[in-house]
């Protein structure tokens, strides 16, 4: 059993910096995608970042260490695997308000598919696991 249990939410001001951790512990068994999702009150969860950690089912592009993002957070966020703490961290910058929401941590297996595809369609996330998430709040 997998435990994911995210921190680091908190109001900021537009322009500001957050940085979000995940701690992930327990089996992750199969799952070898980690991502942060977020979402807004009456909207869909959307794909935020995903970082590809190995083990599982790889496909030819699947390297330990990649990482996709949203077009939205391109450029301004980064997200990190530390193996050493089991932690999934997203260092937000530049925030806007549109990036509030509550953010989620997120484990799949990737069953050969690509990192892009768990990101953004459910269909390719399999054994999914999620944190209880975490509220990030950015003023104007």
């Amino acid at each position: 059993q997998v435990q994911l249990v995210e921190s680091g939410g908190g109001s900021v001001q537009a322009g500001g910096s957050l940085r979000l951790s995940c701690l992930v512990s327990g089996n992750l068994y199969r799952r070898d995608s980690l991502a942060w999702f977020r979402q807004v009150s009456g909207k869909e969860r959307e794909g935020v970042a995903a970082i590809f950690i190995g083990g599982g089912t790889r496909y030819a592009g699947a390297v330990p260490g990649r990482t996709t993002y949203a077009d939205s957070v391109k450029g301004r966020f980064t997200i990190s695997h530390d193996k050493i703490k089991n932690t999934l961290d997203l260092q937000m910058n530049d925030l806007k308000p549109e990036d509030a929401a509550t953010y989620y941590c997120a484990a799949w297996s990737a069953e050969g598919t690509s990192l892009e595809s768990g990101l953004t369609d459910a269909r390719y996330r399999y054994l999914e696991a999620w944190g209880q998430g975490t509220l990030v709040t950015v003023s104007a």
